[in-house]
Formats: structure tokens, sequence, C-alpha cells
């Protein structure tokens, strides 16, 4: 068989699919979790950075560097193992301890991040989650560690991966600053499938606080968005109005337009980017194919009730601006229009003016050239008689009846020569 040329992409293709493996962990023991966004254009941040940040935190325990150019890192870390993991918006940090402290999410799980190595990360923490693995024991002992550990108002608890383990979360942050998740495992489940869920569980929080970021952003232009729509509407009972200049309101519509683009291009990404989290949120969710334990809500549930309206409010917030910016668009077109309109006629009544003018000019310029002919005709009557004189007592007849005689000829031919200038002009 003849070979074919690879294109150049097909390995680096194939092998994106296995890129980030899922973890493999064993109960009990317990997961430290942190992401990190810049606060200003995170898409366009600077990535070698951020991959300098973990070299600068596996020299501290004597680790191998990845790769460079790597998106993602999976090392030991001391008594610790290390995820790192690159993203569009923000950059993750997971580690992994088979120790379990007698104390619940205590400030420990958090210890192989040095201090001074957290202050000198560029960015700021978008969500952290302290994540406790037990084995699984009675339900009544579970549902009395769940009393103690999370508020019960908020609590989400449900079955997952055909009872392969408990999971429960509150969404709420603690005192020390950290989301809290609680695992029971079943003994009967395998290490890699506990590393699938402690990913979809850190995937879960992680995409609800980015897509709600979408939320945040709908909120804070919700006051713009309704004084804008209050001006829209008194720009439309003014463009109605006959009395108000046409040109005046155009130009507080395409002022109101402007200002409608530049949201719409800035909120453009935060809200494209907020379905992208949400469609994965939901997604991740649906995998664990959660089962209800002991009447609790489950994750799905808590999602609906909570998750949901916020994003509901970015979808008609999203919908209500492009419904204003159309609106505006269509207002200034139809006030457009009325004033090209109104130019239109006074461009009308102008060149009717100016056509009235011409006709005058041209009558004032028939009467000046008979007067001229008069004039001329006057003026070479004289001179013509001048030079005829002397012919009068040769033909005997008086100078008057000499001046009768040459004047209809010289008339006529002052017209005629008037007429002839004119005719080249023209």
């Amino acid at each position: 068989m003849p070979l074919i040329q690879d294109h150049p992409m097909r390995y680096k293709l194939a092998n994106e699919l296995h890129a980030r493996p899922f973890p493999s962990f064993s109960a009990p023991g317990t997961v430290a979790y942190l992401a990190i966004k810049q606060p200003q254009h995170a898409v366009s941040r600077d990535r070698e950075r951020e991959r300098l940040d973990l070299i600068a935190l596996l020299d501290r325990f004597g680790t191998p560097h990845p790769q460079p150019g790597a998106t993602h890192f999976f090392g030991d870390l001391g008594r610790h193992k290390l995820k790192w993991e690159q993203h569009t918006e923000f950059v993750t940090y997971t580690l992994f301890s088979n120790e379990l402290s007698e104390r619940a999410f205590d400030a420990t799980v958090f210890e192989a991040f040095p201090k001074d190595w957290l202050a000198q990360l560029e960015g700021v923490c978008i969500t952290s989650a302290s994540i406790r693995i037990e084995r699984r024991s009675a339900d009544e002992d579970i549902a009395q560690h769940l009393r103690d550990w999370f508020v019960p108002e908020s609590l989400a608890v449900s079955y997952v991966l055909d009872n392969a383990a408990i999971v429960a979360a509150d969404f709420r942050i603690d005192e020390l600053g950290h989301h809290r998740i609680a695992m029971f495992v079943d003994p009967s489940t395998g290490e890699r499938r506990i590393g699938r869920i402690i990913q979809r569980l850190c995937e879960i929080e992680t995409y609800k606080t980015m897509s709600m970021l979408g939320f945040s952003r709908a909120r804070s232009m919700q006051a713009r968005m309704s004084e804008i729509d209050a001006q829209l509407s008194d720009l439309m009972v003014k463009m109605s109005n006959a009395d108000i200049p046409a040109e005046g309101t155009l130009n507080s519509f395409l002022h109101v337009s402007a200002e409608l683009e530049n949201m719409s291009a800035q909120s453009a990404f935060r809200f494209g980017a907020t379905w992208a989290y949400q469609a994965i949120l939901n997604q991740r969710i649906e995998v664990l194919r959660e089962e209800r334990f002991m009447g609790r809500q489950t994750f799905y549930e808590f999602m609906m009730r909570r998750y949901d309206p916020a994003m509901r409010t970015v979808k008609s917030t999203e919908t209500r601006l492009s419904a204003m910016a159309d609106r505006a668009m269509r207002a200034g077109e139809l006030l457009r229009t009325k004033v090209d309109v109104e130019r239109s006629a006074q461009n009308q009544a102008v060149l009717k003016s100016m056509d009235q003018r011409a006709d005058l000019q041209l009558r004032l310029q028939k009467t000046v050239e008979g007067l001229s002919v008069v004039a001329i005709s006057y003026y070479a009557v004289s001179l013509v008689g001048y030079v005829i004189y002397p012919l009068a007592d040769m033909f005997q007849v008086t100078k008057g009846m000499l001046t009768a005689a040459i004047t209809l000829p010289v008339v006529l031919a002052v017209w005629y020569l008037v007429r002839r200038i004119r005719a080249k002009m023209e």
C-alpha cells in the first residue's frame, strides 16, 4: 500500500481527546481545589506567566517541570498530588491527599499552597473548594455529618453513578473562604471512578461560578438599560411631533444607538461564555445520574431552583438589549427617512425659487436688450447721419428726411447684431 502523507494536525487532534485524563484517587482523603482568573481580559492573558507560577511551586518540592507550552500537568507535590490545568479564562490547581483529619474542612487542606506563593500569583480566586472523601457508612451517620457540616436550607445530596458514592454540597462559602463538598464512597467503587466524580464536582462548582459572571454583568446593565429604554420612548414621542426639528431628534437617536451597540459589544463575549458554561454544567450534572438521598434535593433540583432563574435573567437581559438596539435602529431609519423627505421638500422649494429668479432674470435681460437696441440705434443713427449729411444737398433733401430714411435700417441692423451676439454667448 503506498504511503499517504498525514495531515500536520492528525496526531495532535487525536491526542487532544486524551490530553486531560481523570485522576485516580482512593478513599479516604481530601482535595483542595483552586481556580484563578484574571480580573480583566482573561482570554488574552499571559499564559506563559501561569506556567512560570506552576514551575515556581514545583521547584519548592523538587518536582520535574511540565513540557514547554503545556496546558495541563499531573505530578507529585510532596505528600500531595497536583493536577494543574489551563482553560480559556482561568487556570486550576487541584491537590489530592490521602490524609484525613478528624476535623472536617479545616485549613490544613490547603497547606501545600505556600502563602507567599499564593500572594505573588497574578489574578484573583474565582472559586475554591475543600472536598472531603470518606468511606461510606450508614445513611443515618451520613445524615448526621451533613447536619454538622452544611447549611440545611441549601444542602443538596444525592446518590451518584448507580450508588457508587453519595455527594453533598450547600454551595456556600465557609468561614475559611472555600466551598464545602463531601463524598461518601462505596467500598466497591474503583479509584478511577472516584477520580471522575471528584473532577465532575470541581467542574460543576467552577462552571457554576463562571456562568454567574454573566448574571453579574446582566444585573449591572439593567439600570442603564431602563434609562435608555425611557429615552427611546421619549424620542419616539418627539419623532411624531411635527413641531420638533427632526435633525435634533435624529442626533439623539444616533447617540442612543451608539451606546446600545457599545453595550452589546462589551457584553457579547460574557453572555456567549455564559451559555457555554451553562451547557457544560448541565451536562456534568446529568452524567452523575443522581438519585435522591433521604428526601433531600439533588444537585439538579438545586440548580433548577436557584441557578436557572439567574440564567433566565441573563437571557432576558441579552434579548432585551438586542430588542432595544433593533428598536433604536428602526426608529433611526424612520427618522432619517423623515429628514430626507423634509430636505427633499426644502430642495424642491429652493429649486422653484431658483426657477422664478431665473425667469425674472430672463425677462430683465430681454428688457435690457430692448433698451440696448434703442440706445445703440440712437447713437448709430447719429453717427451715420454725420456721415451722410453732406449728401443731403446732392439729393436735394432735408436732413430730417435723410435721418428718417436711415433710422429703420440702422435699428434693424443693430437688432440683428445684438441677436447674433446673444446666440453666440448661449
